[in-house]
């Protein structure tokens, strides 16, 4: 099976880019996470998941909540980053959402970890078994697998 994975944080969603978001990840504060912005143009990227979905891909979410965090916290975490995902992409119907503890192995923790992973964070994308990609051009390297 063909896959693709992406990361939010710092990925898909500018969480970094959110004013005060360190501080408010320390408090355990879920505002970040409810208020950043996307990284890239959500309607394209939409475009591009259907067609790669209509080409045998498999889509999915693999995202770690905030490092240290409650359990009552990373239940708000995970909650608001869903919602992220239905409101800047209410089309995408995603094969797997995989939001874990800070830190987890990503390629533990999806069904195709030989897939494909879009993720921020070089230790992820050098961990990874598949193919990665940063953030950076993540659009065209999108349209390069279709």
């Amino acid at each position: 099976m063909k896959a693709i994975y992406f990361d939010m944080d710092g990925t898909i969603a500018n969480l970094y880019g959110v004013s005060g978001w360190l501080e408010n990840l320390r408090n355990e504060e879920v505002r970040p996470y409810k208020e950043a912005d996307t990284m890239v143009r959500m309607a394209t990227l939409a475009r591009l998941l259907h067609k790669l979905q209509n080409n045998g891909y498999s889509i999915g979410i693999v995202s770690w909540l905030c490092r240290g965090g409650s359990q009552k916290y990373n239940e708000e975490v995970t909650a608001a980053k869903i919602k992220w995902l239905k409101l800047h992409l209410p089309s995408v119907e995603f094969n797997e959402v995989h939001i874990v503890e800070y830190g987890t192995p990503k390629e533990k923790v999806v069904k195709y970890p030989q897939g494909i992973l879009f993720d921020d964070e070089e230790r992820n994308r050098k961990n990874w078994i598949g193919k990665s990609f940063s953030e950076k051009n993540l659009l065209e390297n999108l349209r390069g697998l279709l």
